[in-house]
């Protein structure tokens, strides 16, 4: 007897519902971001890579979702333009042009 699915039935956006479809049928095209996104979490280091999550980039501008003001304070007034060039230094190209921090509410 196959299983039930616990959300069936349930309201969710289209996006959620191709997003599910794709995956149970394993139609997923890899995300070309990931590895700017994986490179990033190598240069920020895993302490802040928790507090600090790549969440867009495109056209040049990597967007960054920071947890607490005072990450925010840091990253956009001291470490943001070293770890850009750090992460550019490992991806072995110039893909991040700029990083805009956006601090989640």
């Amino acid at each position: 007897m196959p299983k039930k699915d616990p959300d069936r039935g349930k309201m969710i956006s289209m996006s959620d519902a191709l997003d599910r479809f794709l995956k149970d049928n394993d139609l997923r095209r890899s995300d070309p971001n990931n590895a700017i996104f994986t490179t990033w979490n190598q240069a920020i280091g895993p302490a802040l890579a928790k507090r600090a999550v790549p969440v867009r980039f495109e056209r040049g501008e990597l967007t960054v979702l920071v947890e607490s003001a005072a990450h925010y304070q840091e990253l956009t007034n001291f470490t943001g333009a070293q770890l850009r060039r750090q992460t550019n230094e490992l991806l072995g190209t110039t893909r991040i042009e700029r990083i805009s921090f956006k601090l989640k509410r």
